[in-house]
């Protein structure tokens, strides 16, 4: 007797994507990575933080030329947090419905468009001269750009548990040389007329334009992966549709469409993808809290961090000058992106998933409390060289904290109610990281602010929010299952 509609449809909807089998699972040889094809996938990942963080070395000094502040120094920063706030908040609007759309014709346009969306964007940002032109330009950017969910989409699409931790840990390394080039780029290219006058002193264009350059290396970048990915990435999942047949006012022949492709014997609902509404479950719930709350000290931390660092001492921070500053953060992507493919697939494997990601997150703790350690010991002695031992320590910790990013992602992968709803899945939970990166940075700087201007809790107020979010991320942490693939 075949079971009850309902409770089949139930099953399909609420059972894990990657599940283990009996209780004491055979350990499968490991399937190697398809290299041809994650390649291209990784250097989409660098395409994408290049674009976002290359505004940033010059940013403020563009807020300023554009005479928004109207000589307010005070307003630089918060038009600057502006800019980047609205790239996180547009994609956090947009990114459920590109991921969704994924599943339905294909991750390979959707990364297309998205690639398109980052190239214009990014060309038109560098050819802005008013703020609202900036504003839309940056709008454009995160509401184009779809390809974070449907990467990881693609990456999950591409493994089998045996190699899937490898993979994640490749794909920090991709980010981080993202970070690390994006803001080289910003800083070295900026108003090129000025700092290279015997090479770009000639152009008017350039004199007309002074941030075009840093922000052309970019969207040229993209403009040619897009080249690569038509040309050479090959489709993950089967489209269900195709984009002709989603466009209203393309005329429809009477009768049926025609199938893509030849319709399977007996169809299910495991095939295709779920409702909305079978992602609003425990385990989906549960994975995309974990990578909320690290996102959200990350970004906490991120945001903090340079700013203590250039604050005067006598302020509460070190007092360190821009180049400084910017070496830190150069050496701190770098040793992230070197750690992550060394050590993430290691300690996964000793480990166990969940104790990884909960060592990681707590490695946040006393990285967060380093910063006041750090002001204190230069108070009492200047930037000596027990200082730099402690910056070096703190980006190690930062190192350690990024695990938790592969670990969340196998979670969310783990979690899609099918295969043919991870790209939803994955949108699903990336919707809300942009809203913990879009608020993130807003809140920890006020946090900064109110502490050397209140002087509450000592000048500490800051760490304590910042340790709190730590906490509430540990929180969520402690209720992944132990075993990802069994719920």
């Amino acid at each position: 007797m075949s079971p009850n509609p309902t409770i089949q449809q139930l099953v399909d909807e609420e059972t894990p994507l990657l599940q283990s089998e009996g209780n004491a699972p055979v350990k499968k040889p490991q399937t190697p990575l398809p290299w041809r094809q994650f390649s291209i996938l990784l250097v989409l990942q660098i395409a994408e933080p290049m674009t976002s963080q290359v505004i940033s070395p010059f940013a403020p000094q563009l807020i300023r030329d554009i005479g928004i502040t109207h000589g307010d120094e005070a307003l630089v920063s918060f038009y600057v947090g502006l800019l980047h706030s609205l790239f996180f908040a547009t994609e956090a609007l947009t990114i459920f419905h590109w991921s969704r759309l994924s599943d339905y014709i294909g991750r390979k346009p959707v990364l297309l468009i998205g690639l398109f969306g980052l190239s214009f964007s990014m060309f038109c940002f560098g050819l802005s001269k008013t703020f609202w032109s900036l504003v839309i330009s940056r709008c454009l950017n995160g509401a184009l750009n779809g390809n974070i969910g449907v990467m990881k989409s693609m990456t999950a699409e591409m493994t089998d548990s045996t190699n899937l931790a490898r993979a994640w840990a490749y794909l920090p390394l991709a980010w981080s040389s993202g970070t690390t080039l994006g803001p080289l780029i910003g800083g070295a290219l900026a108003r090129p007329a000025d700092r290279f006058p015997k090479i770009f002193g000639g152009s008017e264009f350039l004199k007309k334009y002074p941030y075009f350059l840093p922000c052309a290396v970019p969207a040229t970048v993209s403009a040619l992966t897009w080249i690569v990915v038509f040309l050479y990435l090959k489709e993950t999942t089967i489209p269900r549709t195709n984009i002709s047949q989603l466009l209203s006012w393309k005329k429809r022949k009477t009768g049926p469409l025609p199938a893509l492709e030849p319709p399977p014997v007996s169809s299910s609902i495991s095939d295709k993808p779920v409702p909305i509404r079978a992602l609003f479950v425990r385990r989906v719930l549960i994975a995309t809290g974990s990578y909320a709350g690290i996102a959200l000290v990350d970004i906490a931390f991120r945001t903090v961090q340079p700013v203590f660092y250039s604050t005067p001492i006598s302020l509460g921070g070190l007092g360190l000058d821009t180049p400084t500053i910017g070496t830190i953060l150069a050496v701190q992507g770098m040793a992230s992106g070197i750690i992550q493919p060394l050590a993430f697939a290691k300690l996964h494997d000793i480990m166990g998933a969940k104790k990884l990601w909960l060592f990681s997150v707590t490695c946040a703790l006393p990285m967060v409390a380093l910063l006041p350690a750090l002001n204190t010991l230069a108070r009492f002695n200047g930037v000596v060289q027990s200082v730099w031992y402690l910056v070096a320590l703190q980006v190690v910790l930062m190192s350690s904290t990024n695990f938790a990013y592969g670990i969340s992602f196998m979670y969310i992968t783990a979690a899609s109610p099918n295969r043919a709803s991870v790209g939803a899945t994955n949108g699903f939970a990336q919707v809300i990281v942009s809203v913990m990166r879009a608020v993130g940075p807003a809140a920890a700087n006020s946090a900064f602010s109110i502490s050397i201007e209140k002087q509450y809790l000592g000048g500490n107020l800051v760490y304590c929010v910042m340790a709190s979010m730590v906490c509430m991320a540990i929180g969520v942490g402690v209720l992944l299952p132990r075993n990802m693939y069994v719920d």
